[in-house]
C-alpha cells in the first residue's frame, strides 16, 4: 500500500501511523506529484493531528529528541525520496531505541543524518547572507534556499527582530513568513516584483556595496574561498553582489 499525504509534517506523521495500525506501507509519497501505477495498491490519507501527536510523542519517548529533530530536518529537505527514508528510519527507530543515535554508518542512518546536516548547514548560512530591506512599514527579504528551511528562519528573526514587521519571502517555494511583532504566519505568496525600499534603505544600499567593493585587497581576493561560503546560487539575492531593490 502506497499511502499519499498533503504534503505537511501532520500529514507524514499520519500515514507511518497507519503503516502500524492499518497496513504496512510499501512507500509514502506527496500526493500532488504521485506517479499512479494500475498494479499499485494506495490509500489517500487524511491527516489526523491525534494520530500524528502519538506518532510524534512516541518518537521523542521511545527514541530520542534527536531522532525528532533529524526527521523534522529530513522533512523540510528538498531529498526526492525523504519520506520513505524518515519511515524506514523511524522502523528501525522503534526497534533500536535511543541507540540509534550511535549507528552512523547503518544504510538506513547515514543518508538521514547527511541530509539533516545539509538542512541545518544552509539553515546557518541564511541566517548570515539573508538581507532585511526596509520598505514602507515593514522589512522584507528574499531568498531562494535549496531546502524549505522558511520555518527555520522564521523562528530565528521573529526572536531576534521581535520589535520589527517583516516579511521573509523564499521566492523558490511562493511561501513566505510574515510577522507582526506578536506572531508569525507561513503563508502563500507571490509578489510580480519587489517592494519599493525607502530612499533611506537606498542610501545604506549604495553605501554598503561601495564598502564591499572597495574593502578587498586585490592581490589577497580569494573567489574559490568566497565561492565556498556565498555560492553563486545566493548572490542575485544579496544587495553587495547585484541589489534586489532599484535605488
Amino acid at each position: 500500500m502506497d499511502y499519499l499525504y498533503d504534503g505537511s509534517f501532520e500529514g507524514l506523521l499520519t500515514a507511518i501511523y497507519l503503516n502500524y495500525y492499518e497496513e504496512k506501507a510499501l512507500g509514502i509519497y506527496p500526493e500532488a506529484n504521485y506517479q499512479y501505477a494500475i498494479l499499485t495498491p494506495y490509500k489517500v490519507v487524511q491527516t489526523d493531528s491525534l494520530q500524528a501527536a502519538k506518532v510524534y510523542e512516541a518518537v521523542e519517548n521511545k527514541i530520542s529528541r534527536e531522532t525528532l529533530r533529524l526527521i523534522y530536518y529530513v522533512y523540510l529537505s528538498s531529498h526526492p525520496r525523504k519520506e520513505n527514508l524518515i519511515l524506514t528510519y523511524v522502523e528501525l527507530g522503534f526497534k533500536l531505541g535511543a541507540k540509534i543515535d550511535g549507528y552512523h554508518t547503518h544504510s538506513d542512518v547515514f543518508p538521514i543524518a547527511a541530509t539533516a546536516r545539509k538542512v541545518s548547514l544552509e539553515t546557518h548560512r541564511f541566517l548570515g547572507l539573508l538581507r532585511f530591506s526596509e520598505a514602507k512599514g515593514f522589512l522584507y527579504a528574499v531568498f531562494e534556499p535549496d531546502h524549505n528551511i522558511l520555518v527555520l528562519m522564521a523562528e530565528h528573526f521573529s526572536d531576534r527582530l521581535a520589535g520589527e514587521n517583516f516579511i521573509i519571502h523564499d521566492r523558490k517555494r511562493n511561501l513566505a513568513v510574515i510577522y507582526d511583532q506578536k506572531e508569525w504566519v507561513l503563508t502563500d505568496f507571490q509578489v510580480d516584483k519587489d517592494f519599493q525600499i525607502t530612499d533611506s534603505e537606498a542610501f545604506y544600499q549604495g553605501l554598503w556595496t561601495a564598502y564591499f567593493n572597495h574593502i578587498a585587497i586585490d592581490n589577497r581576493k580569494n573567489k574559490k574561498l568566497q565561492a565556498h561560503f556565498i555560492p553563486q546560487r545566493y548572490r542575485h539575492n544579496l544587495v553587495e553582489f547585484v541589489k534586489s531593490f532599484p535605488p
